[in-house]
């Protein structure tokens, strides 16, 4: 694990992928998913293989809640005694009540120079974010110059996801500017993204196929003529969905970094089974 003078958090729905969270020392705080009377520790307590298995059987929905303040403020209070300086990176404050637990247990903290960002994002987007803030740090930056790195991403970053149904997504309370697709026909495959912080219509399809195309089309568009491309398929227990439109948007615009990572259960529980996306960013 890296030592940097900046800690850098993130929340667990970033799904940033485990190699990589070693590889620069970021610390992840995990979301909880509750399920009848248990209760799981995003990605820590459940793994999203036993997650989806059991979503696609279970009658009872399970419901997803934020980390605590008092879980910020331990964090820290951990971090404090080997960093002076934290960066927290969060998904949208729109999406989660994370961001409000960093700040009230940040009022909590005195002896650490703390900094957060709402990204107004979700997933590998706000993982993005979050990555370059902690290549700052590993060189070296400062917190300022970490959250300067974390907000200049931030402007160049995108996710994009279809999803088999509507249902989880309605079920759960994020369906946000999605809403008005409800009702459509069954085979209507919904493309979402995020802007302004909330989940929002990118368009609809009426076939799995067609909607893997428009995501591959849609991202090719937005980093046309980019530097700097990454690119991340994420997938809902549909990795082979998740590789193809990877691959076919790496071969269109030449991405620098690729990788592949499965949506944390936390998220799964809105996207449901067989959600597929890819997020991406540039310089």
């Amino acid at each position: 694990m890296s030592q940097n003078n900046v800690a850098i958090v993130v929340d667990s729905t970033s799904t940033i992928p485990e190699g990589i969270v070693r590889e620069y020392g970021i610390h992840v705080i995990p979301l909880t998913l509750v399920w009848g009377n248990d209760t799981y520790l995003d990605g820590v307590e459940m793994s999203a293989g036993d997650f989806y298995d059991r979503l696609r059987d279970d009658p009872v929905f399970p419901s997803t809640t934020q980390p605590s303040v008092a879980e910020f403020e331990e964090l820290y209070k951990s971090i404090g005694s080997s960093a002076s300086d934290i960066l927290v990176i969060t998904l949208s404050g729109e999406l989660s009540g994370t961001l409000n637990s960093a700040v009230q247990a940040k009022s909590l903290i005195t002896e650490t120079n703390i900094e957060i960002i709402d990204t107004r994002t979700m997933s590998m987007a706000a993982g993005y974010v979050a990555l370059a803030a902690a290549r700052q740090a590993k060189s070296g930056g400062s917190l300022e110059e970490c959250a300067n790195a974390a907000r200049a991403a931030n402007d160049n970053v995108g996710v994009l996801v279809t999803l088999d149904s509507l249902e989880y997504l309605h079920r759960g309370g994020r369906i946000g500017g999605a809403r008005k697709l409800l009702g459509g026909a069954l085979n209507i495959k919904p493309i979402l993204t995020v802007e302004d912080g909330i989940v929002q219509d990118a368009g609809k399809v009426r076939t799995r196929r067609k909607a893997l195309k428009h995501l591959i089309d849609s991202v090719v568009e937005a980093v046309a003529g980019k530097e700097g491309i990454r690119l991340a398929g994420l997938h809902a227990s549909s990795p082979d969905d998740a590789a193809y439109v990877l691959e076919e948007c790496n071969k269109a615009v030449g991405a620098v970094e690729t990788l592949l990572t499965e949506l944390s259960p936390v998220v799964g529980a809105h996207v449901g089974p067989g959600g597929v996306g890819i997020a991406w960013s540039f310089d």
